[in-house]
């Protein structure tokens, strides 16, 4: 009895956190959950049991989150944040949660997102950013993020948002974008394109509802025909100092000067311009005109063909009209035919008969 007392006391010792569980906080144990909701928590909690897989932390005053942040829970598989006041999040907060499956940071103060999420969080498979203030997203990822399902944006500031990020989640299947000012300019012709194929191959989405500019608002950006966006020139040389890096950026991602409640200001060449001809009907004119002048020119030729054989037929009829001479004589002749006729003597006598004729006549009469 004594050896077993001893034993327990020694393991107690060398483990001492394994049971413990952290103040205002739920641990079951059971379900390897950890319940710290609605605690008043400033931070995390340091002393999270290492068995935990699910951690709830929603409705607190978490303002922001260090670097390596949930070193203590390896294994943790769901992570809820949500309704905090989070408004920053350090490049390295998740690093160390490999198995991190959900992560729900819905109704916070988020800015941006780094980039870094991807690589800190390879088996995310669902990432929940809405209602927060979010009015830059990074344009790529760096790597894919192979294991993303569910990517949620909704009630959140963009405007824009590049096709190349939704591009690195090669196995989405649900993306929730409504609630957004989405402004349908050609910087959203990207996105445009990316959702057609998205909903072809079977994906899901609530769609994007366009607040600006004023003939498409209330619109849904797959309903506008893309013929009338076209691709945005590079910016001009003029504009370069308009376009600054955000602090706390991704490297490539830029902050554009803001409108009252309605967002970024279009550069001039983003502005209205008459609706150009589709790449398409350009090239059918083009292949019309060339048809046409190739057949107007083949018809001037059979014209001219026409002209030249008439007048070769007129003329040769003309000269087959003369007398000829018989056939048995040109073969006497040779192989040319006489160019005139010799008088036989019958012909010349009968001449001679019809003149003598004719001045009896006169002389009698």
């Amino acid at each position: 009895m004594k050896g077993a007392l001893l034993l327990f006391s020694s393991v107690s010792i060398l483990l001492p956190g394994v049971g413990s569980c952290p103040k205002k906080c739920l641990c079951h144990p059971s379900s390897n959950s950890v319940d710290c909701g609605g605690q008043g928590l400033s931070t995390v909690p340091p002393d999270l049991p290492p068995w935990t897989l699910t951690l709830l932390l929603q409705d607190n005053q978490i303002h922001w989150l260090p670097a390596l942040a949930f070193r203590a829970v390896p294994r943790l598989n769901t992570l809820n944040l949500s309704n905090n006041s989070l408004s920053n999040l350090a490049s390295e907060a998740f690093y160390g949660l490999r198995h991190l499956e959900v992560l729900n940071l819905t109704q916070n103060s988020l800015l941006s997102l780094e980039s870094s999420l991807a690589h800190a969080l390879p088996g995310l498979r669902e990432l929940d950013l809405s209602s927060n203030s979010l009015s830059l997203l990074p344009t790529s990822l760096g790597k894919p993020w192979e294991n993303l399902t569910v990517f949620s944006m909704q009630r959140n500031r963009l405007l824009h948002l590049d096709r190349a990020l939704l591009e690195a989640m090669p196995k989405v299947r649900l993306v929730l974008l409504q609630d957004n000012p989405w402004k349908c300019d050609c910087h959203l012709l990207g996105l445009k394109l990316w959702l057609e194929r998205f909903t072809f191959e079977g994906g899901v989405t609530d769609g994007a509802i366009c607040r600006l500019p004023e003939p498409w608002k209330g619109k849904d950006l797959l309903s506008i025909p893309h013929e009338l966006y076209q691709p945005c020139p590079p910016p001009s040389p003029d504009l370069a100092p308009l376009l600054v890096q955000q602090p706390g950026s991704t490297a490539g991602e830029v902050h554009r000067p803001s409108e009252s409640d309605s967002g970024w200001q279009d550069p001039p060449e983003c502005e209205a311009k008459p609706k150009p001809k589709p790449v398409n009907l350009r090239n059918a004119v083009a292949t019309v005109v060339v048809t046409g002048v190739v057949c107007g020119i083949v018809c001037l030729m059979m014209l001219a063909a026409a002209v030249y054989g008439c007048t070769y037929a007129a003329i040769t009829a003309g000269c087959h009209g003369r007398p000829l001479a018989p056939a048995g004589d040109s073969e006497k002749m040779g192989s040319k035919e006489p160019t005139h006729t010799v008088p036989q003597p019958e012909d010349l006598r009968a001449k001679v008969l019809d003149r003598r004729g004719l001045q009896e006549m006169s002389e009698w009469a």
